[in-house]
């Protein structure tokens, strides 16, 4: 009998190349599940993003995973090589891209995926950059968008504080452009 993991993972293998959505996937494996076993499949979301964290899935969107044999296969080929690292710190002055301090402040520098492996991100020059240790870590837990924006917000909210009306200015142009195209809007600003 298939564990809960390996019935999610069977449902991907039976529908290889297709993008597909997340309640289409949890509404077979439940059924399926309870056919096979008389039992409730209780967590299949946990399920679905192991697997796409594992690098068996792609996560092409919030909600819509693929599963591709040749990603899976290559996976282990889209680190960074010493080369790439080296051309991307260059490139980016030896600093991070977002708070601007690097090994002259003692900062420990990483090259990181701007989209990342386990959403199709390639290691590729163009798809690096220079990140600090911290806001690598916090990417990594937010995501990309949601570290800029959550960035901006707390920009905003500083240059308030102390009365900088250009910097507010030009730190709602970018939060307005969050707001527009509906990116991260579960991260609430208020001017």
């Amino acid at each position: 009998m298939a564990s809960q993991q390996e019935l999610i993972l069977e449902y991907f293998l039976n529908n290889p190349g297709r993008d597909i959505s997340h309640p289409e996937v949890v509404d077979w494996v439940v059924a399926e599940h309870k056919k096979r076993t008389g039992q409730v499949f209780r967590d299949p979301d946990r399920g679905i993003r192991k697997l796409a964290q594992e690098g068996v899935l792609i996560k092409v969107g919030k909600g819509v995973y693929r599963y591709d044999p040749d990603f899976v296969v290559r996976r282990n080929l889209e680190d960074f090589t010493a080369e790439q690292k080296r051309q991307i710190l260059e490139r980016d002055g030896h600093k991070c891209v977002i708070c601007g301090k690097g090994i002259r402040e003692g900062i420990e520098l990483q090259v990181d995926h701007i989209k990342p492996k386990d959403l199709g991100g390639r290691a590729t020059i163009e798809n690096g950059q220079t990140l600090c240790a911290a806001h690598n870590f916090r990417k990594k837990n937010l995501g990309q968008t949601e570290t800029g924006k959550k960035m901006f917000i707390r920009l905003y909210e500083l240059s308030k504080n102390i009365g900088d009306a250009e910097t507010m200015s030009f730190c709602a142009e970018v939060l307005e452009v969050f707001e527009k195209n509906n990116i991260n809007g579960h991260i609430v600003w208020k001017r």
